[in-house]
């Protein structure tokens, strides 16, 4: 399925794209619009563009984890996506997309100002890939959840031991 990543920012939104084997991300573009009427039908029109079924929208969290008025903003317009568009849209956190885009674009040795107007789609395509590598880790999590689930009905484990394994796992592929 193709996913679309959105960077919301206040001046420009940064626009990714997966392959269809949700392996691999990739920027496309910057849409600078101030009006949110006005981004949120350039957002849908660029997701059916591109065929995505998913979008996932970057959810700026404080350091601490907490939610800020940008949160909201950002929660707002991904809700306005949804109910306008009916493609799943889900938030995804952000945290340090913006400086780790500035890392990438450092290393390729992209300064001035296609730095500036790159840097969003790149935030976008990090936002993208952190998700992508989220739904790889849930599968797997998924699967040997299942596994688990049938020792502990042939009773070849104990509770204490299938919550143990459980909560191990949770934390060691970061899953909520």
């Amino acid at each position: 399925m193709i996913i679309m990543g959105v960077d919301l920012g206040i001046k420009r939104t940064g626009i990714a794209i997966s392959d269809e084997g949700e392996k691999f991300a990739f920027p496309k573009l910057v849409i600078t619009e101030y009006n949110t009427g006005k981004l949120v039908s350039k957002i849908i029109d660029k997701a059916r563009e591109y065929g995505a079924r998913r979008i996932v929208v970057g959810l700026p969290k404080n350091m601490d984890g907490s939610l800020g008025d940008r949160a909201k903003t950002c929660t707002d317009i991904a809700d306005k996506i949804r109910n306008s568009s009916g493609i799943d849209t889900v938030m995804y956190d952000e945290r340090c997309t913006t400086m780790e885009a500035y890392n990438l674009l450092d290393m390729s040795g992209t300064f001035g100002k296609k730095r500036k107007e790159s840097v969003d789609a790149v935030a976008a395509t990090v936002i993208l890939e952190s998700y992508l590598s989220y739904l790889k880790n849930k599968k797997l999590f998924d699967s040997q959840k299942e596994t688990l689930d049938t020792f502990l009905n042939t009773k070849a484990i104990t509770k204490e031991q299938y919550e143990k394994s459980l909560n191990g796992l949770k934390e060691k592929m970061n899953i909520k």
